[in-house]
């Protein structure tokens, strides 16, 4: 059975995997042909027996208890953001296929980006980027309306080498698409999208099978500009009320710091538009699709 139709079984398959006997408490007996814990032994450790635990791997049971789910979230040592995950998995009806969704910033998250002298932009549900200002985009070119963060980050070298820390921020980013579809897997965005990593990237594939799942949260961001090298910027993602799915990311630097002073810098170099297009608005002939 697919992930697509067994979301549930996908992810427990997953997590297994990603445990060892001796993270589990028990004895590394025989030969595995597989990393992490065995069927049995999850299902021994949780209290339940092989046959039920193997209907729900398998997509046979699609109704399990929540006591069930939390006894299985501890063999699997999930943490709050994967045990949540794993409660909506087993309760969410599976939907049907439906029509692309056209994301629209509001007029108020517009004019709040337009008034913020900081880096902003506005990013959908898969991170498609909606609105931008233009120390954004001076920071970051591909901060521009039309761009994909996670298609940027994955497959741009150019993209890569602004993030030393790429790799920790690709994971979170991957993380946090698997939080934010949920069961939501036949959006035909999402499927475009992820289709187009999966066969374009090995690191994304790595991490996709990993079933990882984590809330982004606001925290330091390093960055080597080209231009005024390297500056931590803090980020911070805002959801705007009213249009689900949509944040407004901010950069800020602590105040007094070279990393301000870098900042400051780079605005000053910046060109600056006409503030009729100080926010780049997605028209309707180019606005993507979640």
């Amino acid at each position: 059975m697919s992930e697509k139709a067994n979301t549930l079984g996908a992810f427990l398959k997953a997590r297994r995997e990603l445990v060892t006997p001796e993270q589990a408490g028990i004895p590394d007996i025989g030969v595995r042909r597989v990393a992490g814990l065995r069927r049995e032994e999850v299902a021994m450790l949780a209290g339940i027996s092989f046959d039920y635990y193997l209907r729900l791997e398998r997509g046979r049971d699609r109704n399990p208890s929540v006591q069930v789910l939390e006894a299985i979230a501890r063999v699997l040592r999930l943490d709050e953001d994967h045990t949540a995950h794993l409660l909506t998995l087993a309760a969410e009806p599976r939907r049907q296929r439906r029509r692309p969704r056209k994301e629209t910033v509001p007029d108020g998250a517009l004019k709040l980006l337009e008034s913020l002298a900081q880096p902003v932009y506005v990013e959908g549900r898969y991170f498609d980027i909606l609105a931008s200002n233009p120390l954004a985009r001076a920071l970051d070119p591909r901060l521009a309306v039309g761009g994909n963060q996670l298609r940027d980050l994955f497959l741009d070298p150019a993209e890569q080498a602004l993030y030393p820390e790429w790799e920790n921020y690709t994971e979170c980013f991957i993380a946090n698409l698997r939080q934010s579809v949920g069961t939501d897997i036949d959006d035909p965005r999402f499927i475009e999208l992820t289709g187009e990593l999966s066969l374009a990237s090995d690191r994304f594939r790595r991490l996709w099978a990993r079933h990882e799942v984590r809330g982004q949260r606001g925290g330091p961001l390093r960055i080597a500009h080209p231009q005024v090298g390297e500056l931590v910027l803090n980020r911070e993602r805002l959801a705007i009320g009213g249009a689900e799915g949509l944040h407004l990311v901010v950069y800020h630097p602590d105040a007094g710091t070279s990393d301000a002073e870098r900042l400051a810098l780079l605005a000053s170099a910046a060109t600056s538009p006409a503030k009729a297009s100080t926010a780049a608005v997605l028209s309707p002939a180019r606005q993507t699709s979640p």
